[in-house]
């Protein structure tokens, strides 16, 4: 017999089972609070359970990792991979059925979960060729994009717990140096494995170390300017470093009049495998010294002899590194895993070769060789596909949704209205606007500086340009957005995607911090709506506004109502909030998605017999004075409630309540923010418990305020 007890929300969970020691207990005697339960322990999994007082009609066991993996296919080689030394000791031949195998297990993840796994199948014998070569964690690898990362999880042993991967308390989907010390530097952003991996190979010589530093950078990352910043000063310091370009051969505008995409032949691949040599690489330095003793002249003509020989071995563009002062090898076929093994030992090899970029070209779509799995694996794959269709058509509407529909009927209206979009992928509801006016849609990709000026240039041009980019990416263009947009004074719309909690993508792209950076701006207009109504409202407000910059933000996930109907909106009076219900205990003042959390708390006092006042603030720059001081006048107490850092609405209403003297009388004001830390990926019903954001939350801070604090801790049980 053995006893114990858990505490749940509803009270406590305390039980007892009954039967032979070691053996599966005949039956288990269960109390939650003062509700006595007897479960009988069926003897097949399909058995029903039953209780004595029907609080419980069926208990089913959660998921583990045993039955994730239940039906995956077999993998003998990578179970036997529990770190990278093991990949040391295995022939090309082994090497090669490993691929077939992590292709296998990624695919059939894929299958169970629809995880975005493509750009990991993509570099999986990069992967595997990387650590096959290089001695990690004492070798740096550095990953540019955290969704090519997956089979580099797989052989540094998170195996195990793969099937968690963005779930909370779960691997993360990106690279982290607190999830292991394979995780040589933090991916997620984009364009930042170059940089760090230069300040750590600097720092590598100055201590006077020997690793080996490995920078895997993709072709959507090489839009973003820090990658030739970083290539740029990494060859003017001529520190040893790897820079590996996995080419995918995606375009971001795929023009049909474009030549042909980079080849990989028998030829292109021995050329590279001779520019790799260590006899080639001794060759070329012993010439560069003899030029240098026949006078400055003659070593710079025979530089640009060599560059431009080179420039005949190489693709289109390849002589752009060598520029920037990176020795240029390649290309190199992807996925031929003795191709790659012989360039990076080559590469490996030599002592004092400076910075080297390795030109890897890959294909999402390359499939496993036939092992037997393949047939399996696409069964599954078929299956998901039926699957995700359906969901497709049933899926609830996004907020993106209603913004993508509001700006082609503003856009119909006003041929004045052009988009700008910038991040790492563009939102699948933005196509609509982009089919409708394909002229007037620009997708700059991972170049959120470029977007804003760009925007900028357009609005200087006589058109209404708005800027869509996730709050994350936004922060990379913070010094833009001050000096090319808000001392100017030059009204570009900034629309804010991705605002506030992000669910398994975790504060790596959590929008936590617009709302202040945004609105700490002395000309910008910093708003947020409710719902969609007031989103198509505001796509309204801001196209109607021509003498300033204007921004607002909404969030990842559904909209609130469920039967909304597309309707063009109308444009808001700048600095209007409006109040949803009035009552006289306490007055909550929401922004953006967090009013419709002020008005379940509202629900949930109502029942203790509290009236509530809920205002929707819409605007946190300029604030609605009016609205403030009769909250302050008619309630005892104030809450703001905002899915954002420190700095955003709190502060604000707190300058202002302060400055206007409302603080030296009865009110009470408490600000309900974001914790000053980062919340790691979760769902977003999770996040928003864990950062104290929910209508229960808000519901308690009231009570506590009102001095009710056992009913408070009650309603958090």
């Amino acid at each position: 017999m053995g006893t114990a007890s858990v505490g749940y929300p509803f009270g406590t969970l305390a039980y007892s089972s009954h039967g032979k020691s070691g053996a599966l207990p005949q039956y288990i005697e269960f109390s939650v609070s003062s509700f006595p339960l007897h479960l009988e322990i069926p003897r097949s999994n399909s058995a029903s359970i039953t209780t004595s007082k029907g609080l419980i009609s069926r208990i089913c066991s959660a998921p583990d990792a045993d039955d994730f993996f239940s039906e995956k296919v077999s993998t003998p080689i990578l179970d036997l991979v529990e770190s990278p030394i093991i990949l040391k000791n295995l022939s090309s031949k082994e090497l090669e059925q490993l691929a077939n195998e992590i292709r296998s297990e990624l695919s059939y993840f894929k299958s169970k979960r629809g995880k975005p796994f493509k750009a990991s199948l993509a570099v999986v014998e990069l992967t595997i060729a990387i650590h096959h070569v290089f001695h990690a964690p004492a070798d740096k690898i550095l990953w540019d994009v955290g969704e090519q990362t997956y089979a580099h999880k797989l052989l540094t042993g998170r195996r195990p717990l793969i099937h968690t991967v963005r779930q909370k308390d779960g691997l993360s989907g990106f690279t982290s140096r607190f999830e292991s010390e394979y995780d040589a530097f933090g991916a997620g952003h984009g364009c930042n494995s170059i940089s760090a991996g230069l300040g750590m190979a600097v720092a590598r010589d100055l201590i006077g170390k020997r690793d080996r530093i490995v920078a895997i950078i993709s072709n959507g990352t090489t839009m973003a300017g820090q990658v030739y910043e970083a290539m740029s000063n990494a060859g003017y310091l001529d520190s040893n470093m790897i820079v590996i370009l996995n080419d995918n051969r995606h375009s971001l505008h795929p023009k049909s009049d474009e030549g042909p995409k980079t080849s990989i032949t028998a030829l292109s691949s021995t050329l590279s495998k001779l520019q790799s040599s260590k006899s080639f690489r001794k060759f070329r330095e012993v010439a560069k010294g003899v030029t240098k003793r026949f006078g400055r002249g003659m070593h710079e003509w025979a530089a640009k002899v060599d560059e431009y020989a080179r420039g005949l071995m190489g693709p289109l563009g390849s002589t752009l590194f060598e520029e920037l002062g990176l020795y240029y090898i390649g290309p190199v076929n992807g996925h031929n895993i003795e191709d790659l093994i012989c360039v990076l030992q080559e590469v490996a090899s030599l002592d004092s070769m400076g910075p080297v970029l390795i030109h890897v070209i890959t294909e999402e779509n390359h499939e496993a060789e036939n092992n037997g799995s393949s047939e399996i694996v696409n069964k599954q794959q078929e299956g998901l596909g039926n699957s995700n269709s359906f969901a497709t058509e049933i899926r609830s509407r996004t907020y993106s949704d209603c913004f993508a529909e509001a700006l082609v009927m503003e856009a119909e209206k006003d041929k004045d209205i052009v988009t700008v979009h910038a991040g790492m992928h563009m939102e699948p509801s933005l196509q609509l606007f982009q089919d409708r006016f394909p002229d007037k849609f620009f997708d700059v990709g991972m170049a959120e500086q470029h977007a804003v000026t760009f925007s900028a240039g357009l609005s200087c041009g006589g058109l209404k340009p708005f800027c869509i980019i996730p709050s994350a990416f936004l922060q990379r263009a913070f010094d833009q957005v001050v000096h090319d947009v808000d001392r100017q004074k030059i009204p570009v719309r900034f629309v804010i995607t991705s605002a506030g909690l992000v669910g398994s993508d975790g504060p790596t792209q959590c929008g936590a911090f617009d709302i202040t950076f945004m609105s700490c701006l002395p000309n910008m207009v910093v708003m947020a709506p409710s719902d969609e109504v007031e989103l198509a409202n505001m796509v309204a407000t801001a196209a109607s506004v021509d003498d300033c910059p204007i921004c607002f933000r909404y969030p990842r996930g559904t909209i609130v109502g469920m039967d909304y109907c597309l309707c063009s909106g109308s444009p808001i009076e700048i600095g209007k909030g409006k109040i949803l219900v009035e009552g006289k205990d306490v007055a909550l003042l929401g922004y953006g998605s967090m009013v419709q959390n002020c008005l379940k708390a509202q629900s949930l006092l109502a029942k203790l017999g509290i009236e509530v006042t809920v205002a929707d603030a819409r605007f946190c720059k300029p604030l609605d004075i009016k609205l403030l001081r009769q909250l302050c006048e008619n309630h005892t107490f104030l809450i703001t409630v905002e899915e954002g850092s420190i700095g955003g609405l709190g502060s604000h209403v707190a300058q202002f309540i302060a400055l206007d003297g409302q603080l030296d009388g009865r009110i009470k004001w408490r600000p309900i923010v974001l914790p000053d830390n980062y919340i790691e990926h979760a769902s977003p019903t999770e996040q928003l418990a864990v950062a104290g954001l929910t209508g229960h939350h808000i519901a308690a801070t009231a009570l506590s305020l009102l001095g009710r604090t056992r009913e408070a801790l009650l309603l958090m049980c």
